[in-house]
């Protein structure tokens, strides 16, 4: 009896322990994504209240055709890896047309320092798994 009371236990602690981890976090729907990358490039360019309705708008656009190019692609991710980088270049190309001279510089920055910290990302998770080299 004392076993399956401790068997009880560690398996009651088990299951509360894995729902604690999942939690309820649940993806961001588009409206609500397109809302806070608005809000971000509002707070780092400040952006009036007309470029933020209009940046909104190109967020909501992509991630509809987002949604509609993985839907078509059947699992081909070298495809659609190519067609979300023209989709995100194109609305780049429509962001950057609403934005003043120094609103392009501070967007362009901004650009680079996020490519820079993916790039470091990427870094830091190559080295995960790799075998360690062998001196001789």
């Amino acid at each position: 009896m004392k076993k399956l009371m401790i068997i009880c236990g560690l398996l009651f602690s088990a299951v509360t322990f894995a729902n604690a981890q999942a939690g309820d976090r649940q993806m961001p729907t588009p409206e609500e994504r397109a809302e806070r990358n608005a809000a971000q490039l509002t707070k780092k360019l400040n952006l009036t209240e007309d470029q933020k309705a209009q940046v909104k708008t190109i967020y909501l656009d992509q991630a509809a055709a987002m949604t509609k190019a993985k839907a078509e692609s059947n699992g081909d991710k070298a495809g659609m890896r190519s067609k979300m980088k023209a989709m995100n270049e194109e609305n780049n190309a429509k962001i950057i047309a609403l934005l003043n001279e120094d609103q392009k510089k501070a967007y362009e920055t901004w650009q680079a320092e996020r490519k820079e910290n993916m790039k470091k990302k990427g870094e830091k998770g190559a080295g995960k798994g790799a075998p360690a080299e062998v001196k001789q």
